[in-house]
């Protein structure tokens, strides 16, 4: 072959790879196996400022707070900054790696919201339906009484499908039927998603459906995730592999890590006074066979940015649409009315709202929040964290081992304050 036909063959592959990146630029993020950072300032980011985040980060690291993150951030389908910071292990002094999986704990919840509204737009499953249409065992609900758990009442109503997405269900929230469930449901590692959610159904709930807003850490999103079973007709963990997972380009986003990827799994640490300690997983995580949509979920920075993006695009992403734009405007709407605000938790306050797995800037100013009003996210029991800002064309995500204290607060700042335009 001459080499002016080599030549004019690679200029070709050149151009075609070319602009498929800009493609993708126009239309999400860059391919998953290409993500890599573009020049900041060509979507009105300062770089020189998106340097705080390092050294907020860093501080957190000198003053042992934390071993090490991951932080990423995306504006205008753009990867703006993308850095691996610290350790992932402290014995083994094994740096962090952009690639480093992390347990992303309730960050799931927002994935199982995006699969339950997968089946809402297919007709599937309607926000309003009673959980009982696909789990009857949750039928003849009944309210536990305050101070006296084993004496119960009469729900005024069934606990919807709108209930569970929005903690207003009371279903193992905190309250006076947290001890009655764990004896008649008690939530066992080697179970499924369908025993456990099941006997969740003899639960007596904390307060009749709707009247409050109380977190619901495991029971409520994981009963979603046997709605999803139900209403689609396949496992749980398959659902979101193929609805979501794949067609995000999500390769290293999954329930259960594989033996192959073990090695890129982050260490886990508490705070104590005498630094970092090394943490087991917790045993409602450490399964593999319970499939938790509220908090299961091991991914990447690289790969929650996927999903993240797809949410800034209006349920789109390099050509591939999981959700139709009203219904992530729907997503990220208040559904609790003034109930979140008053729920007295610390993210919970005036100027906040909570929507369909995610909570809610209302008011900007009110909520005394740097994240723009519109925005929408949550974090994780670990201290992972990410938030999604249409009106910036904005999402960053922070991926750490440690919760607690005020990175995430530190690193909005930074993210917010490095916008220029």
């Amino acid at each position: 072959m001459s080499s002016g036909i080599v030549g004019l063959r690679t200029t070709f592959i050149t151009r075609l790879l070319l602009s498929g990146i800009v493609i993708s630029l126009l239309t999400g993020v860059l391919p998953r196996a290409e993500i890599a950072q573009d020049t900041p300032e060509d979507v009105w980011l300062s770089a020189e400022r998106l340097t705080r985040i390092n050294q907020v980060i860093q501080r957190e690291i000198d003053t042992r707070q934390i071993s090490g993150a991951v932080t990423i951030v995306a504006r205008r389908g753009q990867v703006a900054h993308f850095e691996a910071h610290g350790l992932m292990d402290i014995q083994t002094g094994r740096p962090m790696r952009k690639d480093t999986i992390f347990p992303i704990a309730s960050m799931t919840k927002p994935v199982t919201g995006v699969a339950i509204l997968i089946l809402v737009e297919e007709g599937k499953i309607r926000l309003s339906d009673p959980v009982s249409r696909f789990i009857p065992e949750f039928r003849d609900t009944r309210i536990a009484l305050r101070g006296a758990p084993y004496a119960s009442i009469p729900a005024h109503r069934e606990i919807t499908v709108r209930d569970l997405m929005t903690h207003t269900s009371g279903l193992v929230s905190g309250g006076s039927g947290v001890q009655v469930a764990a004896e008649v449901a008690p939530r066992r590692s080697s179970d499924t998603v369908a025993e456990w959610v099941t006997a969740l159904g003899a639960a007596p709930l904390d307060f009749q459906p709707g009247t409050q807003w109380a977190y619901s850490g495991l029971a409520g999103i994981d009963t979603l995730g046997r709605i999803v079973e139900v209403a689609s007709g396949i496992t749980f963990d398959r659902f979101l592999s193929e609805k979501i997972f794949q067609p995000l380009g999500m390769k290293d986003t999954t329930f259960v890590v594989p033996r192959n990827k073990q090695s890129r799994v982050v260490t886990l640490y508490r705070r104590s006074a005498e630094g970092l300690q090394r943490r087991d997983l917790p045993e409602w995580v450490d399964t593999t066979t319970l499939f938790s949509g509220g908090g299961g979920l091991r991914s990447t920075a690289a790969d929650y940015l996927q999903f993240a993006q797809m949410l800034v695009n209006n349920g789109e992403l390099n050509g591939t649409r999981l959700l139709g734009s009203r219904t992530v405007d729907l997503m990220a709407s208040n559904h609790v009315g003034d109930l979140y605000a008053k729920s007295g938790r610390t993210r919970g306050r005036p100027g906040k709202g909570f929507g369909l797995t995610v909570d809610v800037v209302l008011d900007q100013v009110v909520a005394q929040e740097h994240r723009s009003t519109g925005s929408f996210g949550w974090g994780g029991a670990f201290g992972t964290y990410f938030w999604v800002d249409r009106k910036e064309a904005l999402t960053a995500i922070l991926m750490v081992q440690t919760p607690g204290g005020p990175l995430r607060a530190d690193f909005m700042n930074a993210v917010m304050q490095a916008i220029v335009d």
